[in-house]
């Protein structure tokens, strides 16, 4: 079964529900690129009138997090995943829609293949940058993700 926008937004409305609620969606997803937008509103902003940083890190998340889904389902194999590590840095106040972009697809498959190969986990960090609509950075992410054969 291959992975489609659709699919995905339908895994965060029932998987992640605080998520999808904040209005976390994903755009556009390939094996090497996910994209995910999110818009500032009442129900995801602090008292500064601009977007709660953990809105932020769960579609930054997400642009990661959608790609290891894919690439695990693409291996066939029963394959573990967890979010070891995160870093933020917040650069400027997000306000309108944000798009967080995860080009990183290509770190996965090697750490897949490791995995499988040798039975023992694997690490590896992946990076996501969101973007205002202007086309400024508004923050940028790094999640470091574990994979590990079942």
């Amino acid at each position: 079964m291959a992975i489609s926008v659709s699919k995905l937004n339908k895994f965060v409305l029932f998987k992640l529900p605080s998520a999808y609620f904040c209005g976390v969606r994903v755009k556009a997803i390939d094996n090497d690129r996910c994209v995910v937008s999110v818009k500032h509103r009442w129900i995801n902003q602090n008292p500064f009138n601009s977007m709660y940083f953990a809105v932020q890190a769960m579609a930054a998340e997400l642009t990661t997090g959608a790609l290891v889904i894919s690439q695990i389902e693409q291996s066939g194999k029963k394959i573990s995943m967890l979010v070891a590590n995160n870093k933020g840095n917040f650069t400027k106040k997000a306000t309108g829609r944000i798009t967080f972009v995860c080009n990183d697809g290509h770190l996965i498959a090697e750490a897949i293949q490791q995995t499988i190969a040798t039975g023992e986990g694997q690490t590896f960090w992946m990076k996501s940058i969101g973007t205002n609509e202007e086309g400024v950075q508004v923050s940028e992410m790094d999640f470091e993700w574990s994979v590990r054969l079942k």
